[in-house]
């Protein structure tokens, strides 16, 4: 690629001597080119009747196009017939079982007096270098889909605080029909570049049979010459899409050659609206990015008489993968163990999910999404919920739990509330004290069980009688409420206690331990 632009620079040179006057020889040695080469480029400059004026306002690729052709080329029919022939010839070769002799036999049954195969090839691989300059592999349509970055990043302006920030402009195109998708990023991480991947392919309204990313840090863990490691994320974004990841080799410029030629056609035809534009969100920055885009597509592509539009409509987009119903959700892990009640927690939220009561104080992995909680223990999955966000939320699986303690399932403050309000607003009180003593409820929920169960082995006024007592001591547990019962503490007035035992606490021995 290098000396191709060194050439090109030197046509230019050429022919501003050739316009100054100076002879064939003196620009064949100031150059170090050959005299036919000058006279080749000289004759077509005046052949097209171009002047000093014309050559200043092309480009490199202008003149590329302009003085690719050899003079013998532009003048002989036979050769003349067979480029017109070309656009199609590389159109059809994308499409799958398509080969060069298939082709070159069909051309030569129509054109009897036509190219033999071995100088039909050849002259059709010199018109593919001259209009392809940058890779010459033959892309079959559906095939695979290109990744990368722009080098150059793009700016939003922030509306509150006036910081201009930065962002990335990425960009992904199919190999056969080079339809191509861009969009502008907050940055190359992880959760953004799978989510442009994803974009991409929404755009394409299809997956290719693979997709090559360049050895970025957010696709790649390792680079491999053979066998490169990719990000777990983007693996489990491929088997969501049925795809396969195949990374450009590490040091192999020509497998991402043709990616980087599709940026730089973008930084001529997008970079330079933008250039002198302000944006205020990635919103309204990709609104203008798409609208450039859209022209950029619809273009004709050089040397031929169709657009890259054109080539997916037609050929390509049928060939790409069905899309699946459900877009991809990026997972993310920690790792927990399971309580004694038989649940994990996910501490990013604060909250609480089952699994089968055989795993019990077993460390596990959770996988989770934003709508999904997977469970693992040694690479099975054990469990699956839906994700919640209010924090303190038990997510119980019945099925869990084992037969004796399924029951523990319903256990929640709210129940046990509505159950103790059932038999006196003083009982209620009691229970609301024990819930709202602990750190979390479901500490208090035995001490709550046990002290409901009393409705059926006294009479319910004692129960009630019971929680008052309890009510006026401040002491708010189990113990207190069975001891006031077994000692008919609720039956004496509380002003006429001074010779009553005190409660039974856990660190009062009572009056029998001596004995």
């Amino acid at each position: 690629m290098a000396n191709k632009l060194t050439d090109r620079s030197k046509i230019r040179k050429a022919l501003k001597f050739h316009c100054s006057g100076k002879s064939k020889l003196f620009i064949s040695n100031y150059l170090s080119l050959s005299r036919n080469t000058v006279k080749k480029y000289i004759a077509l400059f005046d052949a097209l009747r171009l002047n000093l004026e014309d050559l200043e306002k092309k480009t490199d690729a202008d003149l590329e196009n302009l003085f690719s052709q050899p003079t013998l080329e532009s003048t002989n029919p036979t050769l003349e017939k067979l480029h017109s022939y070309f656009p199609k010839m590389e159109r059809d070769l994308k499409k799958v079982g398509v080969t060069v002799q298939h082709l070159w036999e069909g051309y030569y049954k129509e054109n009897p007096d036509g190219l033999k195969s071995s100088q039909f090839r050849y002259h059709f691989k010199n018109w593919s270098n001259r209009v392809n300059p940058v890779m010459h592999m033959n892309h079959k349509a559906g095939d695979k889909m290109y990744l990368d970055y722009a080098g150059k990043t793009l700016s939003i302006i922030d509306q509150d605080t006036g910081e201009i920030k930065e962002v990335q402009f990425f960009v992904a195109f199919l190999g056969a029909s080079q339809y191509t998708y861009a969009e502008a990023s907050m940055s190359q991480q992880k959760e953004d570049f799978v989510t442009s991947v994803e974009n991409a392919i929404q755009f394409f309204g299809g997956t290719p049979a693979a997709i090559v990313p360049d050895n970025l840090k957010s696709a790649v863990i390792k680079s491999s010459r053979f066998e490169p490691t990719i990000n777990e994320t983007l693996a489990d974004f491929a088997e969501h899409y049925q795809t396969t990841i195949l990374p450009a080799r590490a040091y192999k410029p020509r497998d991402k050659s043709l990616v980087e030629g599709a940026v730089k056609i973008l930084y001529r035809r997008i970079y330079v609206h933008l250039r002198e534009q302000k944006f205020f969100s990635l919103d309204q920055l990709n609104e203008q990015i798409w609208n450039l885009l859209d022209v950029h597509n619809k273009k004709k592509l050089t040397a031929r008489p169709y657009s890259r539009l054109e080539l997916f409509t037609e050929d390509e987009k049928k060939e790409l993968s069905q899309l699946p119903q459900e877009r991809f959700e990026i997972k993310y892990q920690s790792f927990a163990t399971v309580m004694q009640k038989g649940h994990v927690s996910l501490s990013v939220d604060k909250n609480f999910y089952s699994v089968p009561f055989q795993y019990l104080r077993k460390k596990v992995k959770l996988l989770y999404t934003k709508s999904t909680i997977e469970i693992y223990y040694k690479y099975n999955r054990i469990a699956t919920h839906p994700r919640h966000y209010k924090p303190y939320v038990y997510t119980t699986n019945p099925d869990h739990m084992a037969s004796t303690h399924q029951f523990v399932a319903d256990w929640s403050a709210a129940r046990f509330l509505d159950w103790a309000n059932k038999i006196d607003p003083n009982v209620g009180e009691l229970i609301l004290k024990i819930i709202d003593s602990k750190t979390h409820p479901e500490e208090a929920y035995k001490s709550c069980l046990d002290i409901l169960s009393f409705e059926k082995k006294v009479e319910k006024q004692l129960l009630i009688n019971a929680c008052k007592r309890a009510l006026e001591y401040k002491i708010y547990n189990y113990k207190t409420i069975q001891n006031i019962l077994e000692n008919n503490l609720d039956r004496i007035d509380i002003e006429s206690e001074t010779d009553l035992e005190l409660p039974e606490h856990d660190n009062i021995r009572g009056k029998n331990y001596f004995k």
